[in-house]
């Protein structure tokens, strides 16, 4: 700076504290609301996720409805409807009001959302580019229903309620009626800034994708031009229910171990390891503890900053247990194969669920699903379906850890011909990781961080499912030999008479040709001669 030039004072009243909520309407593409066609999507994606938790988490069979029109110039009126267990009055508002208002964020268990910001952000972009509130109904068994509607107050965070009634099933305020009236459910409606488009990137592909790996619901599409789509369900199995568990110590840093530690009641450290943490047994409490240099006995409150870093790095040098594979909720071979069936109608599938495995502490799991040939077409490179706990990924595939996974397997050594890195044919492959916490590479959870142990298991998946195909595209192979054999022996068949008759010296051509015939179909007994 200048001699003699003072710098400008800042005053206390240019600081401003912000709310989430306002640094995301600032900031919407960072939650997937970059422009109106992908911004369709994004809505579609946190409302029917939200469903499908719900319908799950009570094991209900999901039944959802997307119902979408256009109602002027890059702009829709969209609807989404299930019959999930409700939401009780007090909570509907704060749900679709309150951004990082959720159940699941502190939970260690395999779901679709986690951070609580998804349909309410949802919410916050209609009133953005529309300027108009959503509206929400929920009914749980035996009550009524609840008719809200709700704006969010960025600046404060807050649900702003300008509507609060009860419904009949009747009222012409229930959304389509009887038609689509469930004894227990949600449905919300909004306007939002929307391009609806085909092609890879649309509602419709999602909506497919979504079906393909949750078999067992049923779901819904009315486009903006009244053409009805259905994905139906074939199968009545959900997948296993996810249980909670605790934090593992491998999967632990610094600052969430000191505010644990600062929020806890236990009086020993022992006891807090204990309590606080999953596969910390009274033994290896005490192992932590030795290694730490720390009585086991003293009260973890009275711990200091490189006390703690000191009894953390201890716990992640201890020989511990892997966290309990039971907070997952794989889809399974099984339902996999379905899914691809009902979707695609290829000629083989082939599908691989791995066991689970770690990564920071944290479980995941890897499965895949080959489809070939039928009615996938034969044109061009493969088709790729990333899933991450159940949730179709349609964007950034370049850099999802599932694209370089597919990338590093050798696919001409399973018959599938290859360029580059890239498998030709008619071809769909399928990745799914389930996890309590799954890596995305941001808010907008398009794409699933490169961790080495992630991509590792997807590329033994991919190989072992890439060998059954291999095998059987060879049989293929050798049977389409054989039959090519078989048409030119049956052609010679008829020519071949009269010659063999005539060096013979009996029979007659018609039964040369006849026993050749039965020879070249597996009919023939060498005894007949």
């Amino acid at each position: 700076m200048s001699e003699g030039m003072e710098q400008p004072e800042m005053e206390e009243s240019d600081h401003k504290e912000i709310s989430v909520a306002e640094f995301f309407e600032k900031n919407r593409h960072l939650l997937g609301f970059e422009n109106p066609q992908k911004s369709i999507i994004t809505v579609t994606k946190e409302a029917v996720d939200n469903s499908l938790d719900a319908c799950e988490g009570d094991e209900i069979l999901p039944e959802i409805h997307v119902l979408i029109d256009e109602i002027g110039d890059e702009k829709c009126r969209i609807e989404i409807r299930d019959n999930a267990i409700g939401l009780d009055r007090e909570t509907i508002p704060k749900v679709f009001g309150k951004l990082l208002y959720g159940s699941k964020f502190h939970k260690l268990q395999q779901s679709r959302g986690q951070q609580g910001i998804g349909i309410s952000a949802s919410a916050m972009y209609a009133q953005l580019t529309t300027g108009e509130p959503v509206t929400v109904w929920s009914k749980q068994e035996g009550e009524p229903c609840h008719k809200f509607v709700v704006r969010i107050d960025t600046e404060k965070n807050e649900p702003e309620i300008i509507e609060d009634e009860v419904v009949g099933e009747d009222s012409d305020e229930f959304p389509g009626g009887k038609d689509y009236y469930f004894d227990h459910g949600t449905t919300i409606e909004m306007n939002i800034e929307a391009k609806y488009t085909g092609g890879h990137h649309s509602v419709k592909n999602y909506l497919k994708h979504t079906a393909i790996m949750n078999p067992y619901a049923r779901i819904v599409l009315r486009e903006p031009d009244g053409n009805k789509i259905e994905y139906p369900r074939v199968s009545k199995d959900l997948p296993q229910k996810p249980k909670e568990i605790k934090p593992h110590p491998h999967g632990v840093e610094l600052g969430i171990m000191m505010r644990m530690i600062e929020g806890s009641s236990a009086r020993t450290v022992s006891s807090f390891l204990q309590n606080e943490f999953t596969r910390v047994g009274r033994t290896s409490a005490d192992d932590i503890c030795e290694e730490a240099g720390i009585d086991s006995d003293r009260r973890p409150n009275t711990l200091d900053k490189d006390e703690i870093e000191t009894l953390l790095k201890a716990a992640q040098n201890v020989k511990l247990q892997s966290p309990p594979k039971d907070c997952l909720s794989p889809i399974g071979e099984e339902l996999i194969e379905k899914g691809l069936q009902k979707e695609l109608n290829p000629d083989m599938i082939f599908a691989e669920t791995r066991k689970p495995k770690v990564y920071k502490g944290n479980p995941f799991q890897v499965e895949v699903g080959l489809a070939w040939g039928g009615d996938i077409e034969e044109e061009g490179s493969f088709d790729e379906l990333r899933f991450a706990n159940k949730v179709p990924l349609l964007y950034k595939k370049s850099s999802c850890v599932t694209t370089k996974a597919v990338e590093e397997v050798s696919w001409n050594r399973y018959n599938v011909s290859q360029t580059g890195d890239r498998p030709q044919g008619p071809l769909y492959i399928l990745v799914h990781i389930a996890s309590v916490w799954v890596p995305f590479t941001s808010e907008g959870k398009e794409a699933v961080a490169n961790y080495e142990d992630i991509r590792k298991e997807m590329k033994l998946a991919l190989q072992e499912v890439g060998r059954k195909l291999g095998r059987e595209l060879k049989r293929q192979e050798r049977r389409e030999i054989q039959e090519k054999k078989k048409r030119q022996l049956t052609s010679y068949a008829k020519e071949m008479g009269p010659a063999i008759v005539e060096l013979a010296g009996e029979g007659s051509p018609e039964e040369i040709e006849e026993k050749i015939q039965a020879m070249v179909h597996a009919d023939y007994n060498p005894e007949q001669l």
